[in-house]
């Protein structure tokens, strides 16, 4: 029973450190401030209006946005959002499974993967509203190499949890073979 309750409490505390941050702080507020998420560095944009909330992020070959509404994280659904970028225009692609909206414009996409600031500008037509959202995208240069990896670093998650399993077997059978040594 020990031993479960020793898996479980691992468990939990590894979800924790798992977990990745999202557009709103543990209790809810907002994030106004723009990301300096030292723990990703792959490239992300937050931005908010009165009427909405947009958090994006640069990898595996598209900009994938989320978009939420301001004062209830609602998420917005089946939207019409496009994307510009100087003179650069792209429609972004509602993906119902994930419930995010996706850039995949090669030209788009090449302009904002190079090193330095990328003011983006977003235009939002979620049923009878419609919305302008303002940002700026950050590349640096190990982002863009970063992105290069091919989804290496997707296995990291997978790795720590096999660790976690070995310590926990490694340690269920050491006390276990205490407990024998102390019967016998």
């Amino acid at each position: 029973m020990k031993t479960l309750t020793l898996f479980f409490a691992a468990m939990l505390a590894m979800s924790a450190a798992l977990a990745g941050p999202g557009a709103h702080g543990p209790n809810g507020e907002h994030l106004d401030a723009p990301s300096t998420a030292a723990g990703s560095a792959l490239p992300r944009i937050e931005t908010f209006s009165e009427a909405f909330e947009l958090v994006g992020q640069l990898s595996g070959g598209e900009l994938s946005i989320m978009i939420d509404r301001y004062e209830t994280n609602e998420p917005v659904l089946n939207g019409v959002l496009e994307v510009q970028y100087r003179n650069l225009k792209a429609k972004a692609k509602f993906h119902a499974d994930m419930g995010d909206y996706a850039v995949d414009d090669p030209d788009l996409l090449a302009a904002i993967s190079k090193p330095g600031a990328h003011p983006l500008l977003f235009t939002l037509v979620a049923g009878e509203e419609s919305d302008l959202l303002q940002g700026t995208l950050q590349v640096t240069q190990a982002t863009e190499e970063h992105d290069h990896d091919h989804g290496h670093s997707a296995w990291r998650p997978w790795l720590l949890a096999a660790i976690a399993v070995l310590v926990l077997a490694a340690l269920a059978f050491l006390v276990r073979r205490k407990r024998q040594r102390k019967e016998a």
